[in-house]
């Protein structure tokens, strides 16, 4: 697989999101099971693997951390502070952002975290003072690399004036579009900083495995409150899915292979994190690497029409809305 860089740091073109092996997307997979899907990741190229403490809580980064021992040293691991697990706010306040950080370091098994993210911008807690305390944790050796998750173009470049920020984590896909209108993909072509989609297949809604009558159980999988996910807009953004069906046949490929494509095309300093639980879809989605749209499929695929708003009415509420 051929690297690109994040701001300094080099990784994978495609990377692995580990969070749907231990929560939020579905329950847990057994544990042996997911030290097998990122190993098996790592054979064939992947080296970004993301994490956050707030996935579980706690078990995903510890999984990460057994599942990545063996060669730690040829890899990258990305986590997140910024959640008050406690009470499911946020807490960015910088004696909070140590603590969470030795915790981290603990659970993954290693002495330093590649790229450390504000999982979400924490509005009592200036950014400069958050930017700040990552800057002391890079002097002490504890982290390598700042990164920031669904900030604004304001934040990011604020942030970035005190410590350089490396990655920018938002939601990016064919279905979720607003980091290129709201400043945030230009602001880090501008920085020299590296985007990395999330939800990189629509939360799954792309690969063709979800539809209009896909059922969500509410105690452990986050969809079943998501706008875009309710069966009536499910039922609209089919046609999203026939297309990228269509465009697949042109590659032998599949609907999950053309939308991680097309966010590889996008721009060099992109790398997406798709999630899997199964070996099979992991093979499938690294295969994105081999494909190359013509101009005329990706005209198509960015004039899709999408239908539902963002995530659920909860998730909004802790958007970065700075301007």
């Amino acid at each position: 697989m051929k690297s690109r860089k994040l701001g300094s740091l080099i990784v994978s073109e495609l990377g692995y999101g580990c969070m749907s092996l231990s929560a939020n997307y579905g329950p847990a997979v057994p544990r042996d099971h997911g030290i097998k899907v990122i190993r098996a990741a790592f054979e064939k190229g992947v080296t970004l693997f993301d994490t956050a403490e707030v996935y579980g809580p706690y078990i995903n980064e510890e999984l990460v951390g057994e599942a990545l021992e063996p060669f730690r040293d040829k890899v990258s691991i990305a986590t997140k502070f910024g959640f008050d697990i406690a009470t499911h706010g946020l807490n960015s306040h910088p004696d909070q952002i140590k603590k969470v950080v030795e915790a981290s370091l603990k659970r993954l098994r290693t002495e330093r975290i590649d790229l450390l993210y504000q999982h979400r911008v924490d509005p009592k807690v200036p950014i400069e003072e958050v930017a700040g305390a990552v800057k002391e944790l890079i002097a002490a050796g504890k982290v390598l690399h700042f990164g920031l998750s669904e900030a604004s173009a304001a934040n990011i470049r604020r942030a970035h004036a005190v410590q350089p920020v490396a990655a920018i984590q938002s939601e990016y896909s064919i279905m979720e579009r607003t980091p290129e209108h709201d400043g945030v993909l230009e602001a880090c072509e501008e920085l020299g900083i590296g985007f990395v989609p999330w939800g990189p297949v629509g939360m799954g809604f792309l690969t063709e495995k979800i539809n209009a009558e896909t059922e969500f159980d509410s105690k452990t999988d986050f969809r079943a409150s998501f706008d875009r996910f309710q069966p009536s807009n499910a039922r609209a953004n089919q046609p999203i899915v026939d297309l990228l069906k269509r465009i697949g046949d042109n590659h032998s490929a599949t609907p999950a292979q053309i939308a991680l494509a097309w966010l590889l095309a996008r721009k060099p300093w992109i790398v997406s994190i798709p999630g899997t639980t199964k070996l099979k879809h992991l093979e499938e989605n690294l295969g994105a690497v081999k494909i190359t749209l013509t101009p005329d499929e990706i005209a198509d695929l960015d004039g899709v029409k999408v239908h539902g708003g963002r995530l659920s009415e909860e998730h909004r509420q802790q958007f970065d809305v700075a301007v």
